[in-house]
């Protein structure tokens, strides 16, 4: 007997639940992808998402064909091409791992429902999260809205378990579909350069990230992960995204790590299972609010007054021209690599939605187009957290300054120095002000500030004031 594994965002073979399952019940698979962008709704992956997925199927491929077996990929509705595949392998059944996006909650209930009516089993799995959104609720049987009640109600369920290792595959025969080439998922003018020389995609390149973080940033996780210049965060958000690795072979390996590395420190495991905690969050949110990717969590801001739409604005925040060094950083490293650290993506969004008030979502539309890391529930929760009108937000209306985060962050310019070449040989207290030189500014070509800082602020904050008086 046959079975599809409809791989996803499961892009690995170690821990992948639906792929164990189908191994340990058939006595053979057919491993299938299937490249259906306009399923999406508004949210099929940007351009940097697709290059990673290119390259994230290329190397799923690769590890299928070391074991034996083939990837076969298919381009178009996905439920005519399982059918099809089902067919032509001569499978009865179909093993997936679930997605929580709101279009890929509908398309797979729809899938489900019709494989089962033609006599095709059918069955998902979790194999994205600790906790899926509807095992946990308040007291009150509702949705969790705070991180840190959530965080105590699924932090006892975790466990550093033993994994799901990799199952002995015996492979079916199809017809060869579709090459991961012919997706065109690769930009036409090749501005990816700066993703090569930064990633590696796959499942080897999450579980080797993985390593290198135990190795050289757990230990003082709590006191470097917010300094960009350092390599002090785990860069896993894009392997998790796709799946090349999975939060539970995560928590599993780190502990494992921090039991041999007791002795020489006390690794800082617990503050980063916390922040992995934000991303079960955002799905848990994302799962009970589906409205929260383009509409406020929190209703009260539909009063809240925006600026017009202004697109010589958001252009010059997007190629990192604001003349606000850490926002211009910050964009420039997007722009480059595909991600951006944390505590700067904080800085350029509130830069964004507070100082030049445009909306969150023209920020969060940019980001799903250009980070590698682009997921929709994070997305969705980062932007509104730092706009104010999200989950968690309090206090409503904080307001970073680039100036001061630059300051406590990244005192010696470190980081500034290596996305503003122009400003390179600036003294430190320039580089974090260029404007107070004029000199500086004629001499190096970085531009004045788009806005003043502190009037803008005052300004946001007024509106903000505003805002609640209607209220």
């Amino acid at each position: 007997m046959t079975a599809i594994v409809w791989f996803r965002r499961d892009l690995r073979l170690a821990d992948n639940p639906a792929l164990a399952a189908a191994c340990a019940e058939h006595e053979r698979i057919l491993p299938v992808y299937v490249h259906a962008p306009d399923e999406e709704d508004a949210w099929a992956p940007g351009a940097a998402s697709r290059w990673w997925l290119h390259h994230s199927l290329a190397a799923l491929s690769a590890a299928l064909r070391r074991e034996g077996g083939h990837l076969h990929i298919r381009a178009g509705d996905t439920l005519a091409s399982l059918v099809a595949m089902c067919r032509a392998a001569g499978a009865t059944a179909v093993y997936w791992n679930r997605r929580y996006e709101p279009a890929a909650i509908e398309r797979d209930k729809h899938i489900k429902a019709a494989l089962r009516e033609q006599g095709i089993e059918a069955k998902s799995f979790n194999a994205a999260l600790w906790v899926e959104p509807w095992q946990v609720a308040t007291q009150q049987d509702g949705p969790y809205r705070v991180f840190t009640p959530f965080w105590r109600a699924i932090r006892p369920r975790l466990s550093p378990e033993e994994l799901l290792p990799v199952p002995p595959l015996r492979f079916a025969t199809a017809k060869d579909g579709e090459s991961s080439a012919s997706l065109e998922l690769l930009p036409r003018i090749r501005w990816d350069q700066g993703m090569h020389e930064t990633w590696t995609p796959g499942e080897q390149g999450a579980l080797e990230a993985l390593e290198v973080f135990a190795d050289d940033a757990l230990g003082g996780y709590a006191r470097l992960r917010d300094l960009p210049a350092r390599h002090g965060t785990s860069r896993l958000s894009p392997h998790l995204h796709y799946g090349e690795i999975s939060p539970r072979q995560v928590h599993h390996i780190l502990h494992r790590g921090t039991q041999r590395r007791a002795a020489m420190h006390r690794p800082d495991l617990e503050p980063f299972l916390r922040e992995l905690g934000w991303r079960e969050f955002a799905h848990h949110l994302l799962f009970h609010f589906p409205e929260t990717p383009t509409e406020n969590f929190n209703q009260g801001f539909a009063s809240f007054r925006w600026a017009e739409p202004d697109q010589a604005l958001l252009d010059r925040w997007r190629h990192g021209r604001t003349g606000i060094p850490l926002v211009d950083a910050g964009m420039r490293e997007l722009w480059h690599t595909g991600w951006m650290h944390n505590r700067v993506r904080m800085v350029v969004a509130s830069f964004l939605t507070k100082n030049l008030r445009q909306h969150w979502r023209e920020g969060a539309k940019w980001f799903w187009d250009t980070l590698v890391d682009a997921d929709l529930a994070n997305n969705t929760l980062g932007w509104q957290w730092v706009a104010g009108c999200g989950a968690d937000a309090a206090p409503y209306f904080r307001v970073f300054n680039p100036v001061a985060q630059a300051r406590k962050f990244d005192p010696e310019g470190d980081y500034l120095r290596r996305w503003l070449p122009e400003l390179k040989d600036a003294p430190v207290p320039l580089l974090h002000e260029p404007w107070k030189d004029a000199a500086l500014l004629s001499r190096s070509g970085y531009p004045a500030p788009m806005v003043d800082l502190a009037e803008s602020r005052r300004e946001a904050l007024g509106v903000y004031q505003a805002m609640r008086g209607r209220g």
